[in-house]
């Protein structure tokens, strides 16, 4: 019995066109043996599901692999990682090739080819592949070889490569709009005749304009619109309905009925119409990504800060905005605090936790002389160090912007996130109602105009335009009030929020303007040991100390250690100190208010008292919220001392708790959410981080310390607390002026579909009322948003 193998005219894995001699494996057809290869490691390990996902989903294997011996130079590795220890390395690479979803799960299970690679997560949009690898069992070059046998062949330079990637993406999109409009305004020229009237010498013509309009359509079409057709198939084969689904059906129908109506001879078509659509959405999409680059590259070390770093300049501790940090600056880094930036490690005892980069707790030890990565947060005594490479190529700076690193997941709907769910199915409800109605009524004609006619007009352009136009206008506004949100998301849920729970210490009260007092006695030699110890910590009550001491020599403590929240010890030669709370200490608590006490060798030898005040208009914040109708509660780690103060500024109803811990903090959160309530967390992103990433919406109140909290959905700086209120009415403006031109687009679409089903829309109407709309949204919503900036007090 002779078995005949089919040969296939095309490439099972990449889909080329086989020319030559094919190779063939499993009745599959291969143009190369490189393909082929690939295809076996895939099948050999169980992974066949790649082909599954999508047909010839693979990269053609024939370019020749390029020499990686270079990989092998322990230098140039470590300009590359994004961080490295003695047992794993992570490594974001930019892959060109990723196309498709069968990239993505090959990507993220490409450790089932090889165990020592320990995760790898897929950014699709920018397409970037975040590696971590056991060092111990695989090179980096290792890890660069096989991703090219897969055909995932990595781009690698010494320059900042995910900045670059960013530009070619953005510049991808401003050649597709320069396309689009380049085909708009020459179509549009060419449709004037049939708009005016044509005269004898343009009817001559007709024909030849309309296959130009027919050209001018195609490229508009089949480049500047592809990204929409891809985003609405991904969706259907998702099974949901994005905003893109009856975007790119609108903008197909509108080319076929165009390109049917010029070819058959029977009209001039939409192709301008087409043209303009694609123009005006595309332009959109630039403001909405210009938004994201803001947000999501600048922010992280620039916009958002007054937050930042102590820098050691000629024997003296400066707050340096960590934008304006640079190659060489000497920085301290206290308890508790995040690394900026890649440094040398130049004195004191590194522990630092690198959780936030690798996901293990586990504190690693450094010694002097060893670089620090960006991200890791120092547990014990303040070290200081050398910076040897810029933030902005840190791996800190892609923290504030991954999603991986929340704990807690918050799902939130947009308003055109619900609007296309439900958009899609009553466009096409109409359509064919439409159809049918026509189609009954013995007018085929009519039918088939009435249904194109009702996915062109009813095209929600105008709605897909609302949302960029207005939310990237908001957080320009924010921006310049000194209060940073994370992404546009935020804003909304923002405008949802009907509880707000406080934070006491370095929150409503300010760290600028509290009276710090001694009961006890302290000898020069004992300053400078208090000093040293509490120099090492962030919490605001140590750096109250330390202004209160002055000036002070600093020593070489050692087994130095804090309990967030309650207290701190070490040791200098014979002497034993411990500073924090009564309890902490192990003393009889003797002060009723804010108190830390000071215990050296067992013996108590003062206290110190802290008499905070109120942050500047504290009770006007609250009394506005409370005229808003928001749910206002307090949740401090402090005692009860001001719960009488506090009870005459926060309303009768309001929960006034203390003595809570951070895990306490957290657990309230999650009661009130239990309850249907949507919470936002002020805190000072020290012990509330845990409620930070709880809450619906974490905003972290900053003044002048580095206390950077990726789990924050906003920051905000501490000058601009009196304008809380403000800000949350003008997040509810900035929905409202979403809905309103989602209400004009509405007006619009209504008036197009009374001309639509009846069969009788022209191209001169289409022409006219699509531009008309989408102009009158972007100029609404641009204009609307900067008036309820002003309303509110904010420009």
């Amino acid at each position: 019995m002779v078995v005949e193998t089919k040969i296939g005219t095309t490439c099972f894995h990449c889909g080329d066109k086989v020319e030559e001699t094919p190779y063939v494996l499993d009745s599959h057809t291969f143009c190369c043996l490189g393909c082929q290869t690939v295809y076996q490691i895939l099948s050999q390990n169980n992974l066949e599901s790649y082909y599954r996902y999508n047909t010839h989903p693979g990269k053609s294997q024939k370019l020749q692999k390029q020499d990686l011996s270079y990989l092998d130079e322990p230098n140039i590795v470590a300009k590359l990682v994004d961080y490295q220890d003695d047992q794993i390395g992570i490594i974001t690479f930019y892959i060109p090739a990723i196309h498709c979803s069968s990239c993505i799960w090959l990507l993220e299970n490409v450790y089932k080819l090889e165990p020592a690679i320990r995760s790898s997560k897929v950014d699709f949009m920018k397409k970037q592949a975040s590696i971590t690898f056991d060092k111990q069992l695989i090179t980096l070059r290792e890890v660069v070889e096989l991703l090219q046998r897969i055909g995932y062949e990595p781009k690698i330079t010494l320059q900042d490569v995910v900045k670059e990637s960013r530009k070619v993406s953005y510049n991808g999109l401003i050649a597709k709009l320069t396309v689009a409009g380049f085909c708009f305004g020459n179509s549009m020229m060419i449709s004037f005749p049939d708009y005016f009237g044509i005269g004898e010498f343009e009817r001559e013509y007709a024909h030849f304009f309309g296959y130009m309009n027919l050209a001018f359509g195609i490229p508009v079409l089949f480049y500047s619109a592809a990204d929409y057709f891809k985003s609405a198939w991904n969706s259907l084969k998702q099974k949901q309905l994005n905003l893109d689904v009856p975007l790119a059906l609108g903008i197909l129908v509108l080319f076929l009925r165009s390109a049917i109506e010029i070819l058959t001879h029977t009209g001039p078509g939409f192709m301008d119409t087409l043209c303009s659509l694609v123009f005006f959405i595309l332009v959109g999409k630039w403001v909405q990504q210009r938004t994201y680059y803001h947000i999501s590259f600048e922010r992280d070390y620039r916009s958002y800060f007054p937050v930042a770093v102590t820098v050691m300049e000629e024997n003296k501790e400066i707050p340096k905005q960590i934008g304006d940090l640079k190659v060489g600056d000497r920085i301290l880094i206290r308890n508790n605090e995040i690394i900026p930036a890649d440094a040398i490690l130049l004195k004191g005892n590194a522990s630092v936790d690198f959780s936030f980069v690798t996901g293990e707790s586990k504190p690693v030890d450094k010694v002097l002389g060893e670089v620090v990565y960006a991200g890791g947060r120092q547990l014990g005594e303040a070290i200081e160090l050398e910076v040897v490479k810029p933030v902005y190529q840190s791996y800190l700076t892609r923290l504030w912007n991954n999603e991986s690193f929340k704990t807690y997941e918050k799902k939130f709907d947009t308003f055109v996130g619900f609007i296309s769910k439900y958009f899609t199915v009553v466009l096409v409800s109409i359509a064919l109602t439409a159809l049918a109605f026509w189609w009954i009524n013995g007018h085929a004609d009519k039918a088939w105009g009435a249904f194109t006619a009702v996915l062109i007009i009813a095209c929600p352009c105008a709605l897909a335009l609302s949302s960029p136009f207005t939310l990237s206008a908001a957080l320009s506004i924010f921006d310049r009030n000194k209060f940073y949100i994370k992404n546009t998301a935020a804003i909304e849920q923002m405008a949802a929020i009907d509880t707000v729970v406080f934070d006491k210490t370095g929150t409503i009260t300010s760290p600028n303007a509290s009276a710090l007092w001694f009961e006890g006695e302290l000898s020069a030699l004992e300053k400078d040991i208090l000093f040293s110890m509490c120099r090492n910590s962030n919490h605001p009550l140590s750096r109250e100390i330390v202004k209160w001491i002055g000036t002070c020599n600093i020593l070489p403590i050692s087994d130095y250690k804090e309990v967030v929240g309650k207290g701190q010890s070490a040791k200098y030669l014979d002497y034993k100190v411990d500073i924090g709370s009564a309890g902490y200490v192990g003393v009889a608590k003797t002060a009723e208010s804010t108190a830390v006490y000071v215990k050296i060798n067992d013996e108590l030898k003062g206290v110190f008292t802290l008499e905070q005040s109120w942050r500047p208009r504290l009770n006007d914040v609250v009394q506005a919220l409370k005229k808003e109708g928001y749910n206002l509660h307090l949740i401090s780690g402090d005692n009860e001392r001001k719960a009488e103060a506090l009870k005459i500024i926060f309303p009768s109803e309001s929960q006034l708790l203390f003595n809570q811990n951070p895990s306490e903090k957290l657990q309230r959160i999650d009661q009130w959410q239990k309850q249907n309530h949507k919470v936002c967390m002020l805190g000072d992103g020290l012990n509330d981080a845990g409620a930070l990433r709880k809450a619906d919406l974490g905003i972290a109140v900053s003044d002048d310390i580095n206390n950077f909290s990726p789990g924050c959905d906003a920051i905000l700086d501490g000058v601009s607390f009196d304008k809380i209120p403000a800000f949350f009415n003008f997040s509810k403006d900035a929905v409202k002026v979403i809905k309103m031109s989602f209400g004009i687009s509405l007006m619009y679409n209504i008036i197009g579909l009374s001309f639509a089903v009846q069969g009788t829309m022209s191209p001169l109407f289409a022409a006219i009322l699509m531009p008309i709309s989408t102009v009158t949204i972007i100029s609404f919503t641009s204009l609307m948003t900067r008036w309820c900036g002003k309303r509110r007090g904010l420009l």
